[in-house]
C-alpha cells in the first residue's frame, strides 16, 4: 500500500448503505457501486482515498494487519474479533440493533436461570455469548451456528439463541421471544494504530469528518422523532 493512499474497509449490504451518506458528508463518494461492481478496490472522488470491499467479519482483520487504514464494523463483529490493534474513535450510530437472548415462547428462561440450569446456546457470537452468561454466573454449552439461528430452539438443538434483533419479525414468525439484552449494537469507525501514527496528517481529518457526520446524522434522527 502506498504511504499516501488511504484505504477504508467496508462490507456490502446494510453497513455500506448506511455508511454512504456519512461518506458523502465527509466529502467522499465512490466512483463505482459496490453492490453491482465486481471490483474489490473502488476509487473515490478524493485522490488518494480508496474503498476496499470485504466480508463484514473480515473488516477488523484487514484494519488490524494494515490491509486497510480505516474500516467500519458493527460492535458485534468487533467483540468477536477482540479488537486487538484497533483504535475505535467514533461510534457512528448507524446499522443499529440489539444483540439479544431469545427462546421459545413456552420456555421459562428466567426460571431456568434461577434454578441454575445448564443451558444450550446456539449462536455465531461465541465470545459475546460466553462473556454474557459468565457474567451472570450461568453455565452454558455453546453451539456455534452460522445461520438460521431461530431454527435451533424449534428443533430442540438449543434452549436459547444469541443473535442480532432489529424489528423482531423473524423471532415472532418462528414463535420465539427476546428474553434478555446482551448489548446494543451499532457500527464503529476503526483505525489501524500504526497507520494513525504514520499517516496522522491524512487520517485525523477523515476521523474528524466521520465524527462530525455521525453527530449530524444523530441530530437529524432525533429531530425526526
Amino acid at each position: 500500500m502506498s504511504t499516501r493512499t488511504i484505504r477504508i474497509a467496508l462490507s456490502k449490504g446494510r453497513i455500506y448503505d448506511e455508511t454512504a451518506p456519512l461518506l458523502a458528508r465527509a466529502g467522499i463518494r465512490a466512483q463505482d457501486d459496490p453492490e453491482s461492481s465486481r471490483r474489490l478496490v473502488i476509487a473515490t472522488n478524493r485522490r488518494g482515498v480508496e474503498l476496499i470491499i470485504v466480508r463484514a467479519s473480515d473488516t477488523p482483520t484487514y484494519v488490524q494487519y494494515g490491509g486497510a487504514d480505516l474500516g467500519i464494523a458493527g460492535r458485534d463483529v468487533l467483540v468477536e474479533h477482540g479488537g486487538d490493534g484497533l483504535y475505535q474513535p467514533v461510534d457512528l450510530g448507524i446499522a443499529a440493533c440489539r444483540m439479544m437472548v431469545a427462546a421459545r415462547k413456552d420456555f421459562d428462561y428466567r426460571l431456568a436461570v434461577h434454578q441454575g440450569a445448564r443451558l444450550r446456546v446456539a449462536t455465531k457470537y461465541v465470545r459475546a455469548a460466553r462473556e454474557h452468561f459468565a457474567a451472570k454466573g450461568v453455565h452454558v454449552d455453546i453451539i456455534r451456528l452460522y445461520g438460521s439461528m431461530e431454527l435451533a430452539p424449534i428443533v430442540g438443538l438449543a434452549e436459547v439463541i444469541v443473535d442480532l434483533v432489529s424489528s423482531g419479525q423473524t423471532l415472532r414468525a418462528n414463535n420465539l421471544v427476546a428474553v434478555e439484552e446482551v448489548m446494543p449494537v451499532s457500527a464503529r469507525l476503526v483505525v489501524n494504530q500504526a497507520a494513525l501514527k504514520m499517516k496522522r496528517s491524512q487520517l485525523q481529518p477523515l476521523i474528524d469528518a466521520f465524527a462530525a457526520a455521525a453527530d449530524l446524522g444523530r441530530a437529524r434522527r432525533k429531530a425526526a422523532r
